[in-house]
């Protein structure tokens, strides 16, 4: 269990979080939207039903959720 504490020693620990999470974060969107546009053709376009939106609003908070449990 010590190992969890070690990352609070480094003063720039929160920095390497925050660029660790901007890189990944910008790698998924760019992953999703890659697949998204993959999946469509230019003629059809993107559709999503507001309630295709909501579900997927809601599983990103699910997920966000659940990142910010990590630690405990």
């Amino acid at each position: 269990m010590t190992e969890g504490k070690e990352i609070t020693k480094d003063p720039s620990w929160k920095t390497k979080v925050l660029v660790t999470g901007v890189l990944i974060g910008a790698a998924t969107g760019l992953l999703a939207a890659y697949l998204l546009t993959q999946r469509t053709s230019e003629e059809e376009g993107i559709e999503m039903t507001p309630g295709e939106g909501v579900k997927l609003g809601v599983a990103v908070f699910a997920f966000l959720r659940q990142v910010t449990q990590l630690g405990d």
